[in-house]
């Protein structure tokens, strides 16, 4: 948290806006500022008169804020939207009778229709910015200056009820005796409660409810709020004590202190006489209209609402009531060249609400002479110190016929005068001892001030001048950067234009290639079928070569060997390259048997237990890849004789070895059987 010292309150006042999340979500945090009032002699205290505060900044859940607030109970709880502390107008209420007493909640951009914080910040010369700790720091701000309307739900009078702090039982030997000590001790409370609002001057009134022995319960209605009330709430024995706010009937906005700021007024006469204020940044305030109303009534209602720079009229030549009412606030006139279109008027005040055709002429009056006068405002803005009042500087010049630095040397001659120690301390108080000036000789004192001050504002002026000029050699220094970098860039852009014309060549000799390719492939499988035809016993191919046709199975699968059927044919004879030869079952195996082939080359996988059996007893040999190589070229394949002669040869061996084995399994599987008594079944007849 970061702290630092400005103008305050006595009391705390915190500013809020949220953080993160919603209040109507999960656990919302908020923005806090609060200003803490500092002692005059503070060392941290900057020399200026006023009290003074020190800023505090933090983050916080919603339930550490509410906390935070029963501890301080600032002033104020300051915030650009009451709705962004409660989700709903229950919650609202709920909220502000949670205050502690002498804590109020306060939306700084208005009431029921709040303008954005941006533009009330601007209005009164608080520094704004978008982030919510920033916008917490400038409602707090605004509320310390007594800008804007406190959210209320409550009335001005104060209900306190004294009532029984216990039940009376259900009967007993003392039940009578037990209700009158209860009762007499709520009308003693009674009576002392009377004394202490009696003490205080406040205006009450009194409802009691009689019963045995004393009082049931008392009501006091007191006009007055519960911090000015001498009683709180309390529980003591048989007696309570409950101190409440009077609600309204719904919330209701009210400001923290009546202004007159500067307005511009537009006013309709005749049978009914309307009237329409409008601030100085165009800002509709208020309407009124009335058929009974006299001169005084809207004087009075205009006073109420500002002190008036323009009255406008919407017709050419301004009516003599209008002037009237000009001359009686000494303010500048306005009115059209010609008399005001009736759709002009609908469309300039299309944003606006009102009631009839009298308020809209008004309005539309009031909107035009802003408009009329917008640029010269900006303009008297851009030119007033922000330690005066843009209001009265624009009023000294549009309403006194005054320039602006006049109207700024005399209002700041006015400050230096009433201050009673700004600073300076060598003109504002007057020396004893120094002899009475003449009006020549202070005339002479003044036009040297202003001097000073004028040679004071053209160094500044000058001053202006260096910087935009370094300002301008800096862009000047940017823009040769620029026109470097866009040098460079055309550059690129001009390799880069030759590399696609240079890849968009190479690819049209690619897609060429490819259909020379495509071409060729076709050619080529042409020549294969021919091939094909030409050869179709694959015999032919590998005769006199030393070498024996393969016809290849990509699968030992039923699918397969159809497919290869289909293909080429199988028949006896046949050598047969089995690519994958595992996962064949007994039927696989069989239908691989019936063909009758020389030899089957195992490639990769082993044969299950069902077909290795199945071939063996087929005495069809099973020869691994390994031993007879296969050499494919497209759909033939050949393998060596030679090899796959050894090969089938070693299978014989194997072959033999394996019947032999199986052979004495048998004879001792019948030994064992007879040693056992059994009855021998049939043996099969020995190969």
């Amino acid at each position: 948290m970061t702290t630092r010292t400005i103008r305050a309150r006595d009391r705390p006042v915190f500013g809020v806006d949220v953080h993160s999340g919603d209040v109507r979500g999960d656990s919302p945090s908020y923005a806090l500022v609060i200003l803490d009032p500092v002692d005059e002699d503070d060392p941290d205290a900057p020399d200026a008169e006023g009290p003074m505060a020190r800023v505090t900044r933090d983050v916080v859940s919603f339930r550490k804020l509410c906390r935070l607030i029963d501890d301080r109970e600032p002033l104020y709880v300051a915030t650009d939207n009451a709705y962004e502390l409660a989700a709903d107008k229950g919650e609202l209420v709920n909220f502000l009778r949670s205050l502690p007493d002498g804590t109020r909640l306060v939306q700084v951009t208005g009431a029921e229709r709040p303008e954005p914080l941006s533009r009330v910040a601007s209005r009164h010369g608080i520094p704004y910015g978008k982030e919510p700790m920033k916008e917490a720091e400038a409602s707090a701000r605004l509320a310390a200056a007594n800008v804007g309307h406190e959210v209320t739900a409550f009335t001005d009078e104060t209900r306190v009820k004294v009532s029984r702090g216990r039940s009376t039982g259900k009967g007993g030997w003392s039940q009578d005796r037990y209700t009158r000590r209860i009762h007499g001790n709520v009308k003693k409370r009674t009576r002392q409660v009377q004394s202490k609002l009696q003490e205080a001057n406040l205006s009450f009134e009194r409802d009691v409810t009689e019963k045995y022995g004393g009082y049931a319960n008392a009501t006091f209605t007191v006009e007055a709020r519960p911090e000015d009330i001498p009683v709180s709430d309390s529980r003591a024995g048989d007696v309570r004590v409950e101190v409440e706010r009077e609600r309204r009937d719904g919330i209701e906005y009210e400001p923290l202190v009546k202004r007159r700021d500067r307005v511009i007024v537009g006013i309709d006469p005749g049978t009914t006489t309307a009237a329409a204020v409008v601030g100085l940044d165009g800002t509709v305030h208020a309407l009124y209209s009335s058929r009974t109303g006299d001169t005084a009534a809207v004087t009075e209602w205009i006073v109420e609402q500002g002190r008036p720079i323009i009255v406008a009229a919407d017709v050419e030549p301004m009516p003599e009531t209008v002037e009237k009412f000009r001359r009686s606030f000494d303010a500048a006139g306005w009115r059209p060249t010609t008399d005001l279109p009736v759709d002009e008027k609908l469309h300039r005040t299309r944003e606006a609400s009102y009631d009839n055709d009298h308020e809209r002429d008004a309005l539309a009056a009031a909107l035009y002479a802003y408009d009329d006068h917008e640029d010269q405002f900006e303009r008297i803005a851009a030119k007033t110190p922000p330690r005066l009042d843009r209001g009265a500087v624009i009023a000294g010049v549009v309403a006194g016929g005054s320039s602006v630095e006049a109207v700024i040397d005399d209002l700041s001659e006015d400050d230096g005068s009433g201050g009673g120690g700004s600073g300076d301390g060598d003109g504002d108080e007057a020396d004893p001892t120094e002899p009475e000036r003449t009006e020549e000789e202070e005339t002479i004192r003044r036009l040297r001030e202003r001097v000073d001050r004028l040679e004071s504002h053209a160094e500044s002026l000058e001053e202006d001048l260096d910087e935009r000029d370094d300002r301008i050699a800096e862009l000047e220094s940017e823009l040769e950067e620029a026109k470097r970098e866009e040098r460079i860039e055309a550059r690129e852009r001009r390799a880069v234009s030759r590399l696609e014309r240079e890849t968009d060549r190479l690819e049209r000799e690619r897609d060429e290639a490819q259909e020379r390719v495509e071409d060729l492939e076709r050619k080529v499988e042409t020549l294969k079928e021919l091939w094909r035809l030409d050869h179709s016993n694959f015999g032919d191919v590998a005769e006199g070569r030393g070498l024996v046709s393969v016809k290849v199975v990509e699968q030992f699968t039923l699918d397969a060997l159809d497919a290869a059927d289909e293909a080429y044919g199988l028949v006896a004879g046949d050598v047969v390259f089995l690519r994958d030869a595992s996962g064949a079952g007994r039927r696989t195996a069989e239908r691989l048997a019936e063909t009758e082939p020389r030899a089957v080359i195992r490639g990769e996988g082993n044969l299950s237990d069902v077909a290795d059996a199945v071939l063996f007893d087929r005495g069809v040999p099973v020869v691994p890849a390994d031993a007879v190589p296969v050499r494919e070229v497209d759909e033939l394949a050949v393998a060596s004789e030679e090899a796959l002669a050894d090969a089938v040869d070693d299978w014989e061996e194997r072959a033999e070895e394996r019947r032999r084995d199986e052979k004495a399994e048998r004879i001792d599987r019948i030994i064992s059987e007879h040693r056992a008594g059994r009855t021998l079944p049939e043996t099969e007849e020995s190969d």
